[in-house]
Formats: structure tokens, C-alpha cells, sequence
């Protein structure tokens, strides 16, 4: 399936937003992008279709609780099996959540910046294939790339990309 047929099939639209194609070919061809759009403007669909066309697993990384439980919901309606991990979640919840994606039953998992570095967490990425990082949300990037204040909180980045050498990172 083509990125278009993609669009169609599980978000039932007929063509793209302005934008939109440009970034998910840049993605499928494993160039870096940066795509800043306003609200409502179709950010998501910028990683979540490349996500199904790529082989193995998205990280989406997102302090928003709400908007993973909102993506994750959604995305299952349409047919797309993806997890959200964050603290509303037990550590079953999360064990299971991460023992399902290892058996491939998930192309996106959301996850909240602190779990990244989890023992739990390093051990899963160690043992997928992670196909794609984005971050969604301004405060998402910050966690992962840090904010210029010296707090260190770029580190997040580093606890992925020693799990996912293979992957190519993102920022919608």
C-alpha cells in the first residue's frame, strides 16, 4: 500500500492536507523532518502512516497522558493496534502492554518520557525492532531533547537511541 491508500483505508480521507505528503515521503525516504503545523492541521497522521508502512515499531514520545489514551483509542478504532505506557498504567498493565508489542501485536506504542529509562523499558527496546521515534507536542521534544535550561533532560534521546540504532528519529 501506497501512503494514499494508507490515508483512505484507515482514516477515511480522500487527499492529503497541505503538508501532510511532503513530510511522510520525507519520512518513508529515512530523511529527518520537522514538521510545526497548527492545531488541527493533521500532525498525527504525519507519523502514524509512516508508522504502518515501516517495518517493526513507533515510539511516539509524549508527556500527555490525555492525548496517548485520545491517539491510542482512536487508533484502535480504525483497526490500527497500538499501546500507550505512562504512569496511569500498573506495572502489569505495562509488562503485558511491552510483552505484546514484543510479540508484534503493535506498529505505535506511545510512551511518557520518564519510562523510557526503566529497566522494564531498555530491556524491550533491546529486543524490537524500532523503526521510528517521534516526539508529538512541543513539551514531548523538550523532554527528549532538552530545553536549554541545563536541566539534562535530553537524556530521554539517549535512552532510545541505545535501543534503536537502526531507527531514524522525528519531530511532528
Amino acid at each position: 500500500m501506497n501512503q494514499l491508500e494508507v490515508l483512505k483505508k484507515y482514516f477515511g480521507y480522500e487527499t492529503f492536507r497541505e503538508g501532510q505528503e511532503m513530510l511522510i515521503g520525507s519520512i518513508l525516504e529515512g530523511r529527518d523532518v520537522l514538521g510545526i503545523m497548527p492545531t488541527g492541521a493533521g500532525k498525527s497522521l504525519c507519523y502514524q502512516i509512516p508508522a504502518l508502512m515501516l517495518p517493526g515499531i513507533t515510539l511516539v514520545i509524549s508527556p500527555l497522558i490525555s492525548l496517548m489514551k485520545d491517539q491510542v483509542r482512536a487508533l484502535n478504532e480504525a483497526g490500527i493496534h497500538a499501546a500507550y505506557i505512562n504512569s496511569s498504567l500498573t506495572e502489569k498493565q505495562i509488562s503485558m502492554a511491552l510483552s505484546n508489542a514484543s510479540q508484534g501485536q503493535y506498529k505505535i506504542i506511545y510512551v511518557a518520557p520518564e519510562r523510557l529509562e526503566t529497566p522494564m523499558f531498555q530491556q524491550f527496546v533491546m529486543c524490537v525492532y524500532i523503526s521510528m521515534v517521534t516526539a508529538s507536542e512541543e513539551t514531548g521534544y523538550q523532554c527528549i531533547y532538552g530545553n536549554g535550561n541545563g536541566t539534562g533532560e535530553g537524556r530521554y534521546f539517549m535512552c532510545v537511541e541505545a535501543g534503536a540504532a537502526q531507527c531514524s528519529c522525528y519531530r511532528i
